[in-house]
């Protein structure tokens, strides 16, 4: 097995490789097609989306010997130094503007540009990270990108295309890249184990796209990790979960269920079960967050995992789904709410688990509030029947009545206590409580 790491071994040779991206090869490769190729590109976009892979792409399709043209050749010299693991074109010139961001390095490069290309159709530079060439050494690069000769080509590179200076970006053609959405980073991971060969666990894959957050070379990199310590049985989940970080599924399916049932024992032997494993309260915080969402979405849109809304394996769907039938819709928002406000003042907070547990306490406890999503969510619990956390005036959890609490229950109601009206109850308590004078 080579020891390159996994997102260089399957870099893209080709527009048609690059993936989620289609806003932006799609007019490349036209533009190679018409001959229309303008002398200089400006890439943005998020790291590891595809901006140098692409500057490179566009390279080989220029110095093709069939070129331009939008599918490379493969075959001839250009092509081959070009490619994923080649040499290297002297034409094609790669300038990490970090280091090389200064007035003399911009007037180095100006007074090279000029030569002629050594073995091939055009000189490229690709300048990446351009947005740390200073201001003084993007003047110095001015007259040559504004009017480069025929054989000059430029391709900038920028995660933040707004420090590049207006009088360069007006003389370029400009692709925004874009983050690439999780199915289709996670169809391309599928087909990356596939070769490699080694068995991925359910729910898996869904973790690795989380932790990349849209970006495909982040995700090959938390992809690569995994398989490096890939088992015998392949990649499993409880090591996914263990080696990034993330809350085991049991834990949120815990701590869920002591929501909707109110029972806050379970809730804090959850809290200190997070605590005493080693986990981050602040993950277990923002991967509780995660899941609430799921459960509101789910809660509007059943058949939200078929149309793409949720990622995440077939059983977990299913319990997610239970759960937030178990929910009433104001209980389940209030819950969000409050994990989503726990989450922001846990950002700096000194004792975590502190913050853990009054989160807790806030999401059990809408009796001890009085504002309207807390009597909202404490309506919600009266229509399915659960009981309030033990508290000044209210029953134990479990509380059963005895014979003694029936003793009066056949003696007449008091001259002044009315019988409920039609449409009384708690519907009626609900309007109330919407109504503007409450």
């Amino acid at each position: 097995m080579s020891s390159l790491a996994l997102y260089r071994r399957y870099r893209p040779e080709s527009f048609a490789e690059v993936i989620g991206q289609g806003h932006v090869t799609d007019p490349l490769q036209q533009a190679l097609r018409n001959n229309r190729v303008n002398h200089a590109y400006l890439f943005s976009g998020p790291r590891g989306c595809g901006k140098t892979t692409s500057a490179r792409i566009l390279a080989r399709c220029l110095n093709c010997e069939q070129g331009p043209t939008p599918t490379p050749c493969g075959e001839c010299q250009s092509c081959r130094d070009l490619a994923r693991n080649g040499p290297g074109s002297i034409d094609v010139i790669e300038i990490d503007a970090a280091s090389h961001g200064g007035v003399d390095d911009a007037r180095d490069l100006r007074e090279k540009a000029f030569f002629g290309p050594a073995s091939s159709r055009y000189k490229i530079y690709i300048i990446d990270e351009a947005h740390m060439v200073s201001p003084q050494g993007f003047n110095a690069l001015l007259k040559v990108v504004e009017e480069p000769p025929e054989h000059l080509k430029f391709i900038f590179a920028t995660t933040e295309p707004e420090k590049v200076i207006g009088t360069i970006r007006s003389r370029t053609h400009h692709y925004p890249f874009r983050l690439v959405p999780p199915g289709t980073l996670r169809d391309y991971l599928g087909e990356v184990c596939g070769k490699e060969g080694i068995a991925i666990e359910d729910g898996v894959l869904p973790l690795v796209v989380r932790a990349g957050a849209g970006s495909v070379r982040d995700s090959m990199s938390v992809m690569d990790q995994l398989l490096a310590g890939a088992g015998a049985d392949g990649v499993t989940y409880d090591m996914t979960t263990a080696l990034l970080g993330y809350t085991d599924g049991s834990l949120l399916d815990s701590v869920v269920e002591a929501f909707v049932t109110g029972d806050g024992s379970a809730a804090f032997e959850v809290v200190d079960r997070v605590i005493e494993s080693g986990n981050d309260p602040r993950r277990f915080v923002t991967d509780l967050l995660e899941r609430l969402r799921d459960l509101v979405i789910l809660a509007a849109v059943p058949d939200a995992a078929e149309k793409g809304l949720i990622d995440a394996p077939a059983d977990v769907v299913e319990r997610m789904q239970e759960q937030a039938r178990s929910f009433g819709a104001a209980e389940l928002s209030r819950a969000a709410d409050i994990v989503n406000e726990g989450l922001t003042e846990m950002r700096g907070a000194h004792s975590p688990r502190l913050q853990l547990e009054l989160i807790c306490a806030r999401v059990l406890l809408p009796a001890a509030y009085g504002d309207e999503r807390s009597v909202m969510a404490r309506l919600d619990r009266i229509e399915r029947g659960v009981q309030f956390s033990a508290g000044a005036g209210a029953p134990a959890m479990g509380y059963v009545p005895g014979p003694e609490a029936h003793a009066g229950a056949a003696a007449p109601a008091p001259s002044s206590a009315a019988p409920v009206p039609p449409g009384g109850g708690p519907a009626a308590a609900r309007a109330a409580v919407r109504g503007p004078g409450a």
